[in-house]
């Protein structure tokens, strides 16, 4: 199982706390870095110094890390333009020299969406949004140069786009979807996913969200063992119980929580749960670090997880 460093920096960080957590996950063997792609701070605190733009923060990370992968889990569909954001990706995964991965979801938090001036429509027209955009930017990607894209659909249109720059990654850069919903999320995944992932789930639900989405392959003719399956979990290690108590304390009120359901306990316990996710199918695992500054965080789960699921 590869093991991912996901980070949520809208809940108080800046580029240059990104880029310390991105060079520690590249120098402790992980094998990438992805953030959220949010506006607004989640659930308790201030959210200081201010959120800071996802691909923004990925370009520059671009060029100051050489090997780990880049990506968002996940970006939603309200917040850009497809095209422009086919564009914006490819652009970065030239600047990494192929290493960007693109997560796209159809949004959920309408209170990012008021304080940024950003239509948030009902559900089943975000899912229909984003069903446009992964047909959309990957067709604009998979377009041979020379040759021009068109795309008619209900909320886009694209006429005789050249669908320039392209991505160093062919036939593009992978894309991950995710998500519980039981008909559109699975058929979507199917259709364009790279891979799939269940964020936040019980072993159990997990399970049934990887069967759900590998039966959605198989009905499209695709076979199933091409979607990779991942996981997203909030992931506290310390190296007694008095460590792994401390370090929940960044979560506040819901640290019980976080504890019951989460990746929580000293490495051998961490392992165990990831080793359940395992035999569930998933191949990667996304750990949501909380405190960007316990960069001895990282260099614990590197010397004492890490080499247990290589």
């Amino acid at each position: 199982m590869l093991l991912r460093v996901v980070t949520e920096p809208q809940q108080g960080a800046m580029y240059d706390d990104l880029l310390a957590v991105a060079q520690k996950t590249e120098e402790c063997g992980f094998d990438a870095f992805f953030r959220s792609d949010h506006y607004l701070v989640q659930g308790d605190g201030d959210g200081l110094p201010g959120p800071t733009e996802a691909w923004i923060t990925l370009a520059a990370l671009a060029r100051e890390t050489s090997r780990i992968r880049l990506g968002t889990l996940v970006s939603p569909a309200t917040f850009r333009n497809p095209a422009v954001l086919a564009l914006t990706v490819a652009q970065v995964d030239q600047m990494s020299g192929g290493r960007v991965e693109l997560g796209l979801g159809a949004g959920w938090n309408e209170a990012e969406h008021k304080t940024h001036a950003i239509d948030f429509p009902p559900t089943a027209r975000r899912f229909d949004m984003l069903a446009e955009q992964l047909e959309l930017i990957t067709g604009l990607w998979r377009t041979p140069v020379g040759e021009r894209y068109d795309f008619s659909g209900q909320h886009y249109t694209v006429v005789d786009s050249p669908a320039l720059p392209k991505p160093v990654q062919t036939p593009h850069p992978p894309v991950i979807v995710g998500g519980s919903g039981k008909k559109r999320t699975p058929a979507l995944a199917a259709a364009y996913a790279t891979e799939f992932n269940a964020a936040f789930k019980p072993v159990d639900e997990t399970a049934e969200l990887f069967a759900r989405v590998q039966a959605a392959c198989a009905a499209a003719g695709r076979d199933p063992d091409s979607l990779a399956l991942s996981v997203a979990h909030a992931t506290t290690v310390g190296r007694n119980d008095s460590e792994v108590g401390h370090r929940l304390e960044v979560y506040g009120p819901h640290a019980d929580d976080v504890q019951a359901h989460a990746l929580v306990g000293v490495p051998a316990e961490v392992v165990d749960r990831l080793g359940r996710f395992a035999e569930t199918g998933a191949d990667q695992a996304y750990l949501q670090i909380p405190d960007l500054a316990d960069l001895d965080h990282l260099e614990l789960i590197a010397s004492e997880v890490l080499p247990q699921l290589a």
